[in-house]
């Protein structure tokens, strides 16, 4: 594995990529993942590489509607379970309710086996789907494989990561969908009812924060705050946040000197 120097300004960021690198050599993590993951990072470049104010409301207003939800669960690809299984067991200790279940568009029994090892290594114990026994309706790939004991009966799925022709599947067969994706302009981000636009393990960490927070909150309480934001407004709010931070730099940038006359 390469070394990387903890001095480098990038340091965080090259770890990121050449553990998610090694995670694919062993088959956790799809060579497509790859490139999901480095298109996820430019746009964290262009939100400036922090949680937004809109996506902290975001993931407040999840954390209420996780809380109110009868059989919420909680999705996990390849690339989830190398980035973020800590973050997965860690929200899940704080509200045991939410189920885990493994999804793959590019799945084997192998492959659901070695997200599920990586998941229960992070503290997991219950991961639903690792051996799917119904499917959803409108979807041919393997994405639609899901557990008759998890997200067929859901009435919430938080999905990280995902392609949008899972998320349409879900809003269509009634549940609701938080999805957490750095993309404002995906397929996946203008089809969840509730869309973060963040870093998964930034949003994880603050979304268990808030799970524990709000567990003992009126239901009033969380319906006020599951409904004080909207999945159009948080998604345009970050576009208008790319594009100021846009010309805020393009104003920064040092002027073209010009060369030697003659």
């Amino acid at each position: 594995m390469t070394v990387i120097p903890r001095t480098h300004p990038r340091y965080r960021s090259l770890r990121v990529r050449a553990d998610l690198a090694e995670k694919m050599r062993e088959g956790l993590v799809a060579p497509e993942g790859l490139m999901a993951h480095g298109r996820g990072e430019a746009f964290d470049y262009l939100l400036g590489e922090r949680t937004s104010p809109e996506a902290r409301a975001a993931i407040r207003a999840a954390a209420a509607r996780i809380l109110l939800a009868r059989r919420p669960v909680f999705s996990v690809n390849g690339n989830v379970a190398a980035l973020a299984a800590r973050d997965v067991a860690r929200l899940v200790a704080r509200y045991p309710r939410l189920r885990v279940e493994v999804n793959l568009f590019h799945r084997t029994p192998q492959r659901a086996r070695d997200v599920a090892q990586v998941l229960q290594r992070a503290g997991l114990r219950e991961i639903l789907g690792i051996r799917p026994t119904a499917r959803l309706r409108g979807l041919p790939s393997d994405r639609g494989w899901v557990d008759a004991r998890g997200i067929l009966r859901a009435d919430l799925v938080v999905v990280p990561l995902e392609d949008g022709d899972r998320a349409e599947a879900l809003r269509a067969a009634g549940k609701c969908v938080i999805s957490i994706d750095l993309n404002p302009l995906s397929r996946t981000s203008r089809t969840a009812d509730l869309p973060i636009v963040d870093e998964l393990t930034r949003a994880l960490r603050l979304l268990a924060r808030d799970l524990k927070e709000l567990s003992g909150e009126p239901k009033e309480r969380l319906r006020a705050l599951a409904s004080a934001v909207q999945g159009e407004d948080l998604r345009s709010r970050s576009l208008e946040r790319i594009r100021k931070r846009l010309r805020t730099l393009a104003r920064e940038e040092p002027r073209a000197r010009p060369g030697p006359a003659g």
